[in-house]
């Protein structure tokens, strides 16, 4: 349910290149920054998303998606639950075309007013994983 083939292909394939990284800090231990480095890797932009707005991986850092000053087409949370449904509501607000739930994080009600808006998403699952599958 939360990760269809379909939709995770068109998410990493189809809907665009930069990524606002959702509590993607300059702490290498974090699973943020390996991800992140992994979807630098394939292509994509990244782009820091932390209340300390760290430069990380060569790009600039901010503290929230609404501070962003250019077009996010897909958003990767890496917060807990119970903090990601307002991360998908930001999301829908500045526009983005996905939203992305790491590993662990799950929201069915924050999924359901995500996709009532329009957005692609997918929640439990990790790009890193998932990107070199593609093939």
């Amino acid at each position: 349910m939360y990760g269809d083939p379909a939709e995770l292909r068109k998410i990493l394939t189809e809907l665009g290149d930069t990524w606002a990284v959702v509590g993607l800090s300059s702490n290498q231990t974090r699973a943020a920054y390996r991800v992140a480095d992994v979807l630098q890797r394939y292509g994509k932009r990244i782009v820091p998303v932390h209340p300390k707005a760290e430069t990380v991986h060569g790009e600039q850092g901010y503290a929230s998606l609404s501070d962003i000053p250019f077009p996010v087409d897909v958003v990767d949370v890496f917060v807990n639950s119970d903090l990601a449904g307002g991360v998908a509501d930001e999301a829908v607000a500045i526009g983005a075309k996905a939203v992305w739930y790491q590993l662990g994080v799950v929201d069915e009600a924050a999924y359901e007013r995500t996709r009532a808006a329009g957005l692609a998403m997918v929640m439990d699952r990790c790009p890193a994983i998932e990107l070199p599958r593609l093939g």
